[in-house]
């Protein structure tokens, strides 16, 4: 390997450690709030119910999903590094903002607005890594990144603690992460830099508007990989938001031992998933195309049993050992979808791709959450709920294995 390629491949390491934090606290203020559910509705009492609850979680992913698209495709046609940045800081701000609400539709414009500043961070920064990454580090990157995810839901749970605290409650973790967010912003921008794109990749009349959702909705793998990435989301939203409150209340324990049993093990086995399914996946790619495709599908074979014994656990213990392993699963998934998104379209549409996969999984992961508010008023068994999120785990492994990838690097 020549320096110029030593130093590129250098600087493509660089940007995933830059992007590390701020994925971090991408899903440390959302699971923030689910980890101090109780402390939160008990100070804000005009909340009321569970359904009221899940209605909140379900508002973020409403206005988050449908921001998701114009969030990939300002990344894809202005730049990637801006649209990074300036979703960090406006986040951050409303993060802050969220540990002085006083009343339920305070809660509900503050999760709006932190919907809408969170929507353009992660097609962005998939797509960055992806452009620095090529085939045989692609899936490793994207794990990476996906990893300090993973950590910031784990932190997350560690909340629960801080609310319970008579010194500290929910509201200064909230302000404390948004401040961290609003000063890490710029230093960012600083370091980070998009890669620089062909004269082809940048003629704006090849990627208007329309043109774009064109090629991206009559692309039939497409399609497939949009309905594969939202089927487990179902399962995966409910498993972020509503655990916690789900541990608490059926083994009768803490809240800040529930938020840690809801979040450290599972999101510690999704970190392992995520090191070993990209390890194997670029490994797999150099013998097979469909390496990821494999790879992902295996992850999703592992999730469907998990869920199954998440639904039935009769003991703490059985219920995280499960949670452990949807979180191997879900982390063999996870790393694996933007890299198989690289492989069916061209690279100048993949933020844009991914907002549009956004949108759709999280707008229902949105109905997800609202619909598990009201089942459980209704008392519906957490079996039979957890065992609808199984087979729709089954079906996602017809539709990915369905996907046929092509090369779209030489493409473009």
């Amino acid at each position: 390997m020549n320096k110029s390629a030593e130093n590129t491949l250098r600087y493509a390491w660089l940007v995933v450690a830059l992007l590390c934090p701020v994925a971090l606290l991408n899903y440390l203020d959302r699971q923030m709030l689910a980890a101090m559910k109780f402390s939160v509705m008990h100070d804000i009492p005009s909340i009321g119910s569970e359904a009221n609850w899940g209605q909140m979680l379900g508002q973020f992913k409403w206005v988050y999903a449908f921001l998701s698209p114009v969030g990939g495709y300002i990344a894809d046609r202005f730049s990637r590094r801006f649209t990074i940045c300036g979703s960090l800081l406006v986040w951050s701000f409303v993060t802050w903002l969220t540990g002085h609400v006083t009343t339920y539709n305070d809660l509900l414009w503050a999760r709006s607005m932190m919907g809408v500043s969170e929507a353009f961070y992660i097609p962005a920064a998939l797509a960055l890594i992806a452009d620095y990454h090529a085939g045989p580090t692609r899936s490793r990157a994207v794990g990476f990144h996906q990893m300090a995810i993973y950590a910031g839901v784990i932190v997350g749970g560690f909340s629960g603690y801080v609310a319970d605290s008579p010194d500290l409650g929910w509201r200064s973790a909230f302000d404390v992460c948004g401040i961290f967010g609003m000063l890490y912003a710029f230093p960012l921008v600083y370091f980070l830099r998009d890669k620089p794109q062909t004269a082809e990749a940048a003629d704006p009349r090849r990627d208007s508007v329309r043109a774009s959702f064109a090629e991206l909705l009559t692309n039939a793998s497409f399609i497939l990989l949009v309905l594969y990435f939202t089927l487990p989301a179902l399962a995966g939203w409910v498993v972020r938001d509503w655990m916690p409150a789900i541990l608490k209340q059926q083994f009768q324990i803490g809240q800040g031992k529930a938020g840690v049993s809801a979040t450290l093990y599972w999101q510690s086995a999704a970190i392992v998933g995520a090191v070993l399914g990209g390890w194997l996946a670029d490994r797999w790619m150099r013998r097979n195309q469909r390496g990821r495709i494999y790879v992902s599908a295996i992850g999703m074979s592992l999730i469907i049993p998990a869920m199954f014994g998440v639904g039935n656990a009769g003991t703490l213990g059985m219920a995280v050992s499960f949670l452990m392993l949807f979180g191997l699963g879900w982390g063999f998934f996870d790393c694996n979808n933007m890299p198989i998104l690289c492989q069916i379209v061209r690279p100048e549409l993949r933020a844009t791709g991914y907002g549009i996969m956004n949108l759709v999984s999280i707008s229902c992961g949105g109905f997800a959450d609202w619909g598990f508010g009201a089942l459980r008023d209704a008392h519906v068994p957490l079996n039979v709920i957890f065992s609808a999120f199984a087979s729709t785990a089954l079906i996602s492994v017809v539709l990915v294995l369905l996907i046929r990838p092509r090369d779209t690097e030489k493409a473009a």
